[in-house]
């Protein structure tokens, strides 16, 4: 067996660790710049400087969290969860980073604190999913014949188009707060409840100029099944999220550099 890359070897995917734990440590005496609550089963999209730190903040309860990212400036460039699964892992945590799309491949953000627990579930999930997505009317519509568009995709189409983005620019997601994993005979995705209790949270820092983009998923902090003749409308389980956004004391920034696209020859 061969590891797509060996974490413990991360070659010319290394950066500066300690330079991320100063920033983490630094965002707590921040200049809270923008502080924004979520309501549940709805969609949110703000602006974020390069150089600022983001955190999402579980501000009630638990409740899982779909997340969007594109460059503010050219939104082509955006979240590209596949590969990030790749670079990075399944679950994402402290020092792990987002990667954006071709032909641009670089961090659009690293992950500087996550109050959660990184250790696997009995039935060996983890939190902050990137092995699904995000939760949308067509899939109802397949699944169970429903018309109905109380979902991810359908909150965070509606939350970028004041920024002239469509539900075609909407990608894949990381599913912030969530637990999932594979079952081993099938290799069938599953999810859990979500963990996180009041006060958690999950913070990154913006590498480029970002659009961000979060729905408070419909489905709660998944402690009940929504799906099938069988499941039961979770309101009960939904709970809004907080979006905060800190500037930080520019000293903390020495030795940052935004990254560059990774650029090749053509080869067309």
């Amino acid at each position: 067996m061969h590891l797509y890359r060996d974490p413990d070897v991360p070659g010319r995917l290394d950066f500066d660790r300690d330079l991320y734990a100063r920033i983490a440590r630094g965002a707590e005496d921040g200049r809270r710049i923008h502080d924004h609550v979520v309501p549940i089963r709805s969609g949110y999209a703000w602006p974020v400087q390069a150089g600022s730190v983001v955190r999402l903040v579980t501000v009630e309860g638990p409740q899982v969290c779909d997340l969007n990212l594109w460059n503010l400036n050219n939104p082509r460039e955006r979240f590209w969860a596949a590969r990030t699964r790749q670079l990075q892992g399944a679950h994402v945590t402290t020092f792990d980073r987002l990667w954006s799309c071709l032909p641009y491949l670089r961090p659009m953000v690293t992950i500087t604190n996550d109050t959660l627990s990184t250790e696997p579930t009995p039935n060996g999930g983890r939190c902050h999913d990137l092995l699904g997505s995000r939760c949308d009317p067509y899939l109802y519509k397949l699944l169970d014949g429903r018309d109905y568009d109380v979902t991810c995709h359908s909150n965070l189409s509606r939350a970028v188009a004041p920024y002239h983005l469509t539900e075609l620019d909407v990608h894949d997601v990381l599913n912030v707060f969530q637990v999932t994993g594979l079952d081993p005979v099938h290799e069938i995705y599953f999810m859990e409840p979500s963990p996180a209790r009041k006060g958690d949270f999950f913070e990154f820092f913006a590498e480029i100029d970002l659009l961000c983009a979060i729905s408070t998923c419909p489905s709660g902090d998944l402690s009940q099944w929504g799906w099938g003749p069988e499941g039961s409308d979770p309101l009960a389980s939904c709970h809004p999220l907080g979006v905060e956004v800190y500037e930080l004391d520019r000293s903390l920034l020495e030795g940052w550099t935004p990254p560059e696209p990774v650029h090749i020859k053509s080869l067309y």
